[in-house]
């Protein structure tokens, strides 16, 4: 009997995107349905590595073909492309696409299978040879592990003996080892240098390591936030102004700076929130009742924004504003679309990894009016700036009221 043939893995891919939203923050399951997968296989990607996270730098690299590209390489192989053609389709050097296809032609199968690129199959293996884990240093050195064993069995954690081993053997780098070692030792499938019944030992006595959450991320919902399901459906039909979508643009991580961006969703006319360094709750709150408070009443319906924490204080500018404020599901940027389109235009002036604190009041208001000056398509080609005044100017007189002259 041939080998029993089981579920084709998923593409390595979406389990570092996976593990990209779990160091945001994120809990396995709400990573899952982020990425696309079920719970089960969050849950079976954390058992594998113990809830251990890759490093952030893991995961496959652009030189990798990924799993779109083989799978466009398997339709043209199958329409008999040769193999320059499937090249210059996929944008890839003639020798990637020759290495890939001899690679499955020189897989154990049969000779019929060997005829027919499978893009699954091909992935599989890619994912196979690319994780090629190095062997643990304290599979390999036995002193070193008889050390860390006693000493986890003496209640010691593993920052603690990865501490003493350096102070206790200050000439012998063999023996030292770092406590993320350790921890790899006892949680990771693969790298199981110590005995697994040792975590028995470790404080927390988990069997799986649990993911930690950023300190800068959200560890909870927003208290007495609502949900965007509850907003009223009137706001969908953009018909009238005043309803207004809102998020931050991040500056580099070390410079902890941010903008806040407002975007009215009928008209797209944008403005900008000078955040003064940083993007606290009360910055946040403060530079957008100041900045609200601008505009007339009628523009002031209601705000939809993502569940961050800058927005803890959204019961304090409600009351300050007159707003209605409305919270997106986690990781659905597609609830507040205009404002992510905008803030994607965005990003021509302020790029992503810059000091975004740089940037004064001023030119913030200049770079809002020139979006809004700019045409757009969605309003037949007027200005954001010009829709908002005629919308304003019918509100003002609406169709079969006379005006006196």
């Amino acid at each position: 009997m041939g080998a029993r043939r089981g579920r084709p893995r998923l593409p390595v891919e979406l389990e570092y995107e996976f593990w990209d939203v779990v160091r945001a923050g994120c809990s396995i399951e709400e990573a899952s349905v982020a990425v696309g997968v079920s719970v089960s296989a969050g849950r079976a990607w954390v058992g594998e590595r113990g809830g251990v996270m890759p490093p952030a730098t893991a995961g496959p690299g652009s030189r990798r073909l990924s799993f779109a590209e083989r799978e466009e390489i398997a339709l043209l192989r199958a329409e008999g492309r040769g193999v320059r053609e499937i090249a210059r389709t996929v944008g890839r050097d003639p020798g990637t696409i020759s290495r890939e296809l001899r690679r499955v032609s020189h897989s154990p199968v049969s000779s019929a299978q060997r005829r027919a690129y499978r893009a699954s199959t091909a992935q599989g293996d890619a994912d196979a040879r690319a994780k090629r884990p190095k062997t643990a240093k304290l599979a390999t050195n036995l002193p070193l592990r008889r050390e860390v064993q006693q000493r986890l069995r003496e209640n010691h954690s593993p920052e603690q003996i990865a501490a003493r081993l350096r102070e206790d053997f200050p000439d012998d780098p063999e023996m030292w080892v770092s406590h993320e070692t350790i921890y790899q030792a006892l949680y990771v499938q693969g790298r199981g240098a110590l005995k697994r019944e040792l975590v028995k030992y470790l404080r927390t006595g988990r069997a799986v390591r649990k993911p930690h959450r950023r300190p800068d991320k959200r560890r909870g919902q927003i208290q007495g936030m609502v949900n965007i399901a509850d907003r009223p459906k009137q706001v969908e039909d953009r018909a009238v102004p005043g309803d207004w979508e809102g998020d931050l643009i991040l500056g580099s991580t070390e410079s902890g700076s941010a903008i806040g961006t407002l975007v009215e969703r009928a008209t797209g006319f944008t403005m900008l929130l000078h955040l003064r360094g940083d993007h606290t709750a009360e910055t946040v709150a403060g530079a957008m009742i100041e900045k609200m408070l601008d505009l007339p009443e009628q523009l002031r319906r209601s705000l939809t924004w993502d569940q961050g924490s800058e927005m803890a204080n959204h019961a304090q500018i409600a009351e300050a504003t007159g707003l209605d404020i409305y919270f997106c599901d986690p990781h659905s940027p597609w609830q507040r679309g205009t404002n992510e389109n905008t803030n994607g235009l965005l990003r021509q002036y302020f790029p992503k990894g810059t000091d975004l604190s740089r940037w004064g009041p001023g030119y913030l208001d200049k770079v809002a009016a020139e979006l809004n000056a700019r045409p757009r398509k969605r309003l037949a080609w007027r200005t954001p700036a010009e829709a908002l005044d005629k919308l304003l100017s019918e509100q003002s007189n609406p169709p079969g009221v006379a005006t006196t002259a």
